[in-house]
């Protein structure tokens, strides 16, 4: 299992794909881990290096003290890839990576050449939500929110006909850290971007879900129409769209990230 002692915590990545191509690294979201990132991970790598890597407080990777800021979440990213000697990096992050992308952008762009925000937004409101949230997986462990966050994930006609995803994606879900997933709550609570995302300025794509009840279309479309010169995609999926959609999310992203 490789892993890096970056940010006074172990972070566990893995790098698939040719060493010397271009390298896109994916953000999970909260409540999963690089897993789900399966199926870009084979398709891309053909492309690019891709690295993918379990955020703080999420799979293998370390769950240090929170409450977690998405500034720390962002200086991960950039820790990882001078513990790899990567110098720039194409990035894509769904929901809470989505955010830790805008945070990227703004505070490290020379690091950053292309820039994918899925599923995500500039504020994921209201605060009490994030705060009740952690409080209640913290009392009650995880398995206390499994099928409610789990059922806003797919579309419920997807759900049912993939029954073993569903599975899957709650097992990923209840095997998260409490205290890991509250810290992140609390990361994702505490960031409004509204404002600071007119001042992205790498090239951006915006990726939405037409069915998204966590961050909806009208989200997406607010930072597609405020960064600069940002494009818009949107595909017909829940809030994981990368799952739903997996053919036409790696086609946006290849039209996107090779053009």
């Amino acid at each position: 299992m490789p892993v890096a002692e970056i940010g006074g915590t172990q972070i566990h990545y893995r790098l698939d794909g040719e060493q010397g191509r271009p390298v896109l690294v994916l953000s999970n979201s909260l409540g999963t881990n690089l897993e789900m990132w399966a199926p870009q991970a084979g398709a891309l790598s053909e492309h690019f290096q891709v690295l993918r890597y379990d955020t703080r407080g999420h799979g293998e990777s370390g769950v240090p003290p929170g409450p977690y800021t998405m500034s720390r979440l962002a200086a991960d990213v950039i820790d990882l890839m001078d513990h790899l000697g990567i110098a720039r990096a194409h990035f894509c992050g769904l929901s809470m990576g989505g955010i830790a992308g805008m945070r990227l952008a703004l505070d490290y762009p020379v690091r950053i050449d292309r820039l994918v925000l899925s599923n995500t937004a500039a504020f994921i409101g209201p605060p009490q939500n994030w705060t009740a949230r952690a409080e209640k997986v913290r009392a009650e462990g995880m398995e206390a929110i499994g099928d409610a966050v789990v059922a806003r994930w797919l579309t419920p006609d997807f759900a049912q006909a993939n029954p073993e995803l569903v599975t899957e994606m709650r097992r990923m879900l209840v095997a998260t850290d409490a205290e890991g997933y509250a810290a992140n709550c609390c990361a994702v609570r505490d960031a409004d971007l509204r404002e600071e995302v007119r001042n992205i300025a790498v090239p951006t794509l915006v990726i939405a879900g037409s069915g998204d009840i966590p961050t909806p279309s009208s989200d997406a479309a607010y930072l597609a129409g405020t960064i600069p010169g940002a494009r818009y995609v949107e595909l017909e999926a829940a809030h994981i769209s990368n799952l739903q959609q997996p053919a036409r999310f790696n086609e946006a992203l290849l039209s996107f990230l090779k053009s």
